[in-house]
C-alpha cells in the first residue's frame, strides 16, 4: 500500500508543478486582462509551489532543486523591460512570466529548504 501511497504523491507533486508553470506562463501573457485576477493566481501559485515542496522533491533532488531556485530568483531581478525597445511587450511579458514562475516556485524552495535543514539537524 505504501506504494500507491508514494505513487500517488509523486503523480499529484508533478501535476502540481505541472499546472504552476502553465498558469505562471498564461498568467504572464494575459498580463493585464486579467489583473483582477492577480491575487487568486498569486495565491494559486502558491498553494501548488507548497505541494511541490512537499511531494514532488526527493531528498536526492534537494540540492539541484534549491540551486535551480535561486537562479530562478536571481533572475527574476533582471530588467527584462529592455527588451520593450527592440520589440514591444516582450520585455513586460518574459517579466510578468519570470515574476509568476518566482512566486511559484519562492514556496517549494522554503519548504524544500527547511526540509534540508531539519535534516541535517537530525544528522548531527
Amino acid at each position: 500500500m505504501q506504494g500507491g501511497e508514494t505513487l500517488a504523491h509523486e503523480s499529484i507533486g508533478a501535476y502540481s508543478f505541472l499546472i504552476g508553470v502553465i498558469i505562471a506562463v498564461i498568467a504572464g501573457i494575459a498580463g493585464s486582462a486579467i489583473a483582477v485576477y492577480a491575487g487568486a493566481i498569486g495565491l494559486i501559485l502558491v498553494i501548488l509551489g507548497l505541494i511541490v515542496g512537499f511531494l514532488n522533491i526527493t531528498d536526492k533532488e534537494t540540492m539541484p532543486f534549491l540551486v535551480a531556485a535561486v537562479a530562478l530568483m536571481v533572475a527574476g531581478s533582471a530588467n527584462l523591460m529592455i527588451i520593450n525597445t527592440v520589440i514591444p511587450m516582450l520585455g513586460t511579458v518574459l517579466q510578468a512570466i519570470l515574476a509568476n514562475i518566482v512566486v511559484f516556485i519562492a514556496p517549494a524552495a522554503i519548504i524544500v529548504g527547511l526540509k534540508a535543514i531539519i535534516a541535517m539537524a537530525k544528522n548531527k
